[in-house]
């Protein structure tokens, strides 16, 4: 196997991706801390990747995080979650299809972080204008 099989194949991930991913993130801020560390993240394709035990979908997506290499530790630390929690949380994304073992994330969720700060920055912005009236 070599990168340009790893990248075939984590394209047929993205170009096939699901919406529900993002209800798992919604209701979890802890996942949601993790996915915005990720986005921070620089993994790596494996010098050196294993073979591909068969081209079942749940085999491929499993074979492309066995030859990715990133730093749990640094992860961990700037999501701020603990180790352990990271863990199990690492798991419930990577299983839902949220990350991307390229260090990218389901376009879905995504946007709705994205739309979340929105949010964010209209509140301020609206109380901003309130104080600057009143």
């Amino acid at each position: 196997m070599d990168k340009e099989t790893y990248t075939t194949k984590l394209g047929w991930f993205k170009e096939n991706e699901r919406p529900e991913a993002l209800l798992r993130v919604a209701q979890d801020p802890d996942l949601m801390k993790i996915v915005i560390a990720w986005g921070s993240t620089s993994p790596r394709v494996r010098p050196k990747l294993t073979q591909l035990r068969s081209e079942c979908e749940g085999d491929v997506w499993e074979w492309l995080w066995r030859n990715t290499e990133y730093s749990s530790f640094s992860l961990a630390t700037r999501a701020g979650v603990s180790r352990y929690l990271f863990e199990e949380k690492l798991a419930v994304l990577i299983g839902n299809r949220v990350l991307y073992p390229d260090g990218t994330v389901n376009s879905f969720v995504e946007r709705y972080l994205r739309e979340q700060v929105l949010k964010l920055f209209e509140g301020v912005k609206a109380k901003s204008s309130k104080a600057a009236v009143g």
